[in-house]
């Protein structure tokens, strides 16, 4: 059987949304469930194939985490059918995909949910290498108190097996 997906998605699929696919990468390996999850991202307005911008990847750097390999892609109806939980960063991308996609509704949440509240998290595009830094410390903060939220949420969502 294959492993949940967590979806996470942004605008571009080059800064917030690879950021965070490695942040709760290697906070999920330091939970223990480095195998329990796929983690992947998409982007609601990309280039497909484009890296990860050099400055979200300098910043991952700093953390000891790389970005390399990852090429962006554009969120599909096969990604948010098959994703178990689509955490987005904006209310504005909740409800584009909400409206493309309204059978997954039910499984989308603001990455800001994980920590019981409801924000955008800023896209650091075009910005300084500090607004990058900011960006990955409050992914980083959500991660830490929202983990215990999100493995509920992932265990909610798995199918039931098939007799």
């Amino acid at each position: 059987m294959k492993k949940p997906l967590l979806l996470i998605v942004c605008t571009g699929n080059i800064c917030r949304s690879p950021m965070a696919v490695a942040l709760l990468r290697a906070y999920a390996a330091q939970q223990g469930d480095a195998e329990r999850y796929r983690i992947e991202s998409a982007g609601t307005w990309c280039v497909n194939g484009v890296p990860a911008s050099s400055d979200a990847q300098l910043t991952m750097q700093r953390r000891g985490l790389t970005l390399e390999g990852h090429a962006a892609r554009t969120v599909s109806p096969e990604l948010m059918r098959e994703a178990a939980v689509i955490l987005v960063m904006t209310r504005s991308h909740r409800d584009a995909l909400g409206a493309e996609f309204p059978d997954a509704r039910r499984k989308i949440h603001l990455f800001s949910e994980l920590n019981g509240l409801e924000y955008d998290i800023a896209d650091p595009y075009g910005r300084s290498l500090q607004t990058y830094e900011t960006c990955a410390d409050d992914l980083t903060a959500l991660i830490e108190r929202g983990y215990p939220r999100l493995v509920e949420w992932m265990e909610q969502r798995q199918p039931t097996p098939q007799r």
